[in-house]
């Protein structure tokens, strides 16, 4: 079974110069976590991701949860993403995104995905356009029914 095969084909991507706004909306309305970034010819440029957001809002703000003695700031959190709303998505986007080829297995795409904790990598033809994504649940619903380890 190759990526082709198991990928979302007809999936949303971002522009450079969409705003931290708007990919918020996305994602509730979406119900994603993260999108590809592409410039004017589809080609991949970049992933963009909930994450990333915070991070960006908070700096260090990540690895601090990680602390146990560590208590958030809501409010140093929603002014610092009030700070950045009405900025381009490039300014804080994974400008090397790991992606897949859709002629890669599907146990390969398992493979990233895990090592990587990923929820969602971009698919690309060999001239670097964005064709597509695989999402990690559709590879768990894939293992369970026994159907990743046939291919």
């Amino acid at each position: 079974m190759k990526v082709e095969d198991i990928m979302l084909r007809d999936v949303t991507s971002l522009v450079v110069n969409v705003t931290i706004d708007r990919f918020i909306k996305l994602c509730e309305r979406q119900g994603y976590s993260a999108f590809p970034v592409v410039d004017k010819n589809f080609h991949l440029v970049g992933l963009i991701s909930e994450s990333m957001v915070i991070k960006a809002s908070i700096p260090g703000y990540l690895s601090l949860m990680q602390s146990t003695s560590f208590i958030p700031d809501s409010q140093q959190f929603i002014k610092g993403l009030k700070s950045i709303l009405d900025k381009p998505v490039e300014e804080f986007m994974e400008k090397n995104p790991i992606k897949l080829y859709y002629d890669d297995t599907a146990l390969h795409a398992a493979d990233v995905i895990i090592k990587n904790s990923l929820k969602i990598v971009p698919v690309i033809d060999y001239d670097n356009r964005l064709i597509g994504i695989v999402r990690r649940i559709k590879l768990l619903s894939l293992a369970a029914k026994g159907i990743l380890e046939e291919s």
